[in-house]
């Protein structure tokens, strides 16, 4: 028996800009028809003109048995189309998909729901459209509702519930159909903390009982607790498979390559200053590779002023998602911006860390007159790679799965 749960190849999905299906006509409607043949002509002729619209093109991917595979990219990358067309919703356009075994997925906030049946009358129906069989819905259905929590309102028509308690209620009918492989969209999007986490430990539970989980969310967070590997999609390609974590710091670089000196991600502003070099640490390697808990970076900028004018060098800290972490202005902190003379310039600061645990982070740079303007930036310019630090006599570390060995700066009893 193959080890593989999904084989994708070379999968496409086209659409065509502006093709409408025909619809039911009334005589009115008919007559109009008629009596605009020339601006039919015209329009038909527009869409067929339209290029078409490739979803999804060229994608091909395994995914083995008992793997969480997480899925990540823009909106509009084709995450939900490969989806749907993974749950059968919709066919491809050309290449294929082979799924080995039965497809358990929740798409859309109360896909299969009817507005007018009670929540209990909903189970029954969305269990059934889902492939379970009544016998399998009666032995499951108060797991279901407490799952839920929506016992106080299981015999309340669904068109007065809250989105959350939709959603609560369509993840467990299809989170306890027992699928072999489950599919999931976007599902943390709506709901409080709390359900998330059962969500997560429920998707958690699948998986460790030998099952397959497809997750398509914007929580890397999440993705990071779940998934052991990723797949990137952009512009409706396959832009990488691999490793969660290497797959989130692609993700969040937009997929840019390296070109190995800081400078070369500088954006000139205007003409008044020229900037040729900045270093970290006395490199211009646009990577930098520290051990957690360092305290101080040393930051250069160096150039030629042509315009007699004031600025600082400033610094900007974020995380691989693109959360800022703070800010590094010596000329802000002093209330203003030195005079650069005429002709070379060379600024030298040392810059102090947060304690940054494990992970990847960005730092850019600019040349600024603080609240006046920029005259030179440099964004993501450089990815810091902070690895974990063994532990050494005399301090105290707690381990974290995500982050590593983190340093506690005092423990009581």
């Amino acid at each position: 028996m193959s080890d593989v749960a999904i084989r994708v190849e070379g999968l496409g999905k086209q659409y065509h800009l502006g093709a409408q299906k025909e619809r039911y006509h009334t005589f009115a409607d008919q007559i109009k028809k008629w009596t605009s043949v020339r601006k039919l002509f015209s329009r038909a002729k527009r869409a067929e003109s339209r290029p078409p619209f490739w979803a999804l093109k060229d994608v091909s991917f395994e995914v083995k048995r008992g793997e969480v595979v997480g899925i990540i990219g823009r909106n509009g990358a084709g995450k939900s189309t490969l989806l749907k067309i993974l749950s059968r919703i919709t066919e491809p356009t050309e290449g294929g998909a082979d799924i080995h075994g039965r497809v358990g997925s929740l798409l859309e906030v109360g896909t299969g729901f009817h507005p007018e049946l009670t929540g209990r009358e909903n189970v029954y129906l969305n269990g059934a459209i889902l492939g379970m069989k009544r016998s399998e819905i009666v032995r499951k259905f108060d797991e279901i509702v407490a799952f839920a929590e929506v016992e106080k309102f299981i015999d309340t028509p669904v068109k007065h519930y809250s989105s959350g308690m939709y959603m609560r209620l369509a993840f467990a009918v299809a989170a306890h159909l027992d699928p072999e492989i489950l599919v999931v969209d976007e599902v943390l999007a709506v709901g409080d903390a709390q359900f998330q986490k059962k969500c997560l430990g429920k998707m958690g539970d699948v998986a460790k009982g030998g099952r397959t989980v497809l997750f398509v969310s914007h929580s890397m967070t999440a993705l990071q607790q779940l998934c052991h590997r990723c797949l990137l999609l952009r512009g409706g390609q396959v832009d990488f498979l691999g490793l969660t974590q290497d797959c989130i710091a692609r993700y969040a670089t937009g997929g840019a390559s390296r070109s190995g000196r800081i400078i070369d991600h500088t954006t000139k502003r205007n003409d008044a200053v020229s900037v040729e070099s900045i270093r970290v640490n006395g490199s211009e390697a646009d990577e930098v590779h520290l051990l957690a808990g360092a305290q101080e970076l040393t930051l250069e900028m160096a150039g030629v002023v042509h315009q007699l004018t004031r600025g600082g060098l400033q610094a900007r800290l974020q995380d691989d998602l693109g959360t800022p972490l703070g800010i590094f202005s010596p000329a802000f902190e002093r209330g203003g911006a030195d005079p650069l003379p005429l002709g070379p310039f060379h600024l030298k600061h040392r810059m102090r860390l947060p304690r940054l645990n494990r992970g990847e982070y960005v730092l850019m740079f600019e040349l600024v007159q603080p609240n006046v303007t920029a005259w030179y930036e440099a964004q993501d310019a450089v990815r810091l790679h902070v690895a974990g630090t063994p532990m050494t006599t005399g301090q105290t570390f707690a381990v974290n799965e995500r982050l590593g060995w983190v340093l506690l700066d005092e423990v009581k009893a």
